[in-house]
């Protein structure tokens, strides 16, 4: 499980999107890929499963379906090739 350090190219695209588009104050991604081995949709390359921990004012007055639809929509083109799971906590600064 990569957050630092050795950081895929999918990891880096997910970082940067997700930075440029909600200017977070707390961004964790985390590459689950390595516990999925030998599941549908695991890539051998990894880089296919990861973990979201986002805290953002843009998730301010919003309900989690629309904080997760803000997240899926900044990562579709991921999630249309590569990712195959996206798990998401997103929360405000004041939650």
């Amino acid at each position: 499980m990569a957050e630092q350090g050795n950081i895929g190219a999918v990891q880096a695209r997910i970082r940067s999107k997700l930075t440029e588009g909600l200017a977070p104050v707390t961004l964790k991604v985390i590459d689950e890929s390595d516990k999925h081995a030998g599941h549908g949709g695991h890539h051998q390359d990894g880089e296919s499963h990861f973990r979201v921990e986002v805290v953002s004012e843009a998730f301010a007055g919003k309900r989690l379906v629309e904080r997760h639809r803000i997240v899926n929509t900044l990562l579709a083109e991921e999630l249309a090739t590569r990712v195959h799971a996206l798990t998401i906590t997103a929360r405000a600064p004041q939650e």
